[in-house]
């Protein structure tokens, strides 16, 4: 059995056309024709496709809950986690230097092949199939959700903490970029008002740095 195959039995679907799915394996330090206009279309299906199953599955669940379980199930570290249960990182297809540093384990890089063999399916079957697959693919995940089980992200929590205390909202601001372009850092820095003063953080994406600095601002200002 070629790989390919190994793949889509692990996928649960078989491309009709196959060159979609080594497509979607491609990252752009492979080739200038990669997979990056196919995790666009991945990524809005795949938020259309959670939404509407969280809808159907929660009929009393509150718009915000709704919101932050699908938060939590189509963020970067979750679509990272079932990427590497269907071994994608194993078929991609990688630039040299990628390769050399790790870029198959590397969680964004899986999160986004993800995202774009979910475009690949909806191109090559439709909406139907390509929920199908993202279904059978988050069905652990989606059983036994209910609202409350997921906590509200650290910026969330920072802003009802000074809102409650009539203090103004944070701003976020960019420090600076460093690494490669495959291995980026951001560093950010969540502004209070004085006498609160400045909280820093780092993450691989811009968010996850927010997040991070947000997390600083309010363990501190719960040592108040």
């Amino acid at each position: 059995m070629d790989k390919l195959a190994h793949l889509q039995r692990l996928l649960g679907y078989t491309f009709k056309d196959p060159a979609l799915l080594q497509l979607a394996l491609t990252h752009r330090s492979a080739s200038g024709t990669n997979n990056e206009r196919l995790e666009f279309l991945g990524d809005s299906i795949l938020n259309h496709v959670i939404a509407e199953a969280l809808f159907q599955r929660l009929p009393k669940a509150r718009e915000g809950d709704l919101s932050r379980l699908r938060a939590s199930l189509v963020k970067g570290d979750t679509l990272a986690e079932i990427g590497r249960e269907l071994q994608l990182g194993e078929y991609l297809r990688l630039g040299q230097g990628e390769r050399k540093s790790g870029g198959h384990q590397r969680g964004s890089i899986i999160a986004d092949v993800l995202e774009a063999v979910t475009g690949a399916i909806l191109l090559d079957a439709g909406v139907d199939a390509c929920r199908e697959c993202l279904l059978r693919w988050f069905d652990s995940r989606l059983q036994g959700l209910q609202p409350g089980t997921v906590r509200k992200d650290h910026k969330t929590r920072l802003q009802e903490f000074l809102q409650g205390r009539g203090m103004a909202l944070p701003a976020y601001e960019l420090v600076a970029v460093k690494g490669e372009d495959h291995n980026q850092q951001f560093h950010i820095q969540c502004v209070l008002p004085a006498p609160a003063g400045a909280f820093p953080g780092t993450g691989s994406s811009r968010p996850k740095a927010e997040q991070a600095a947000a997390q600083a601002a309010l363990e501190a200002l719960s040592n108040v």
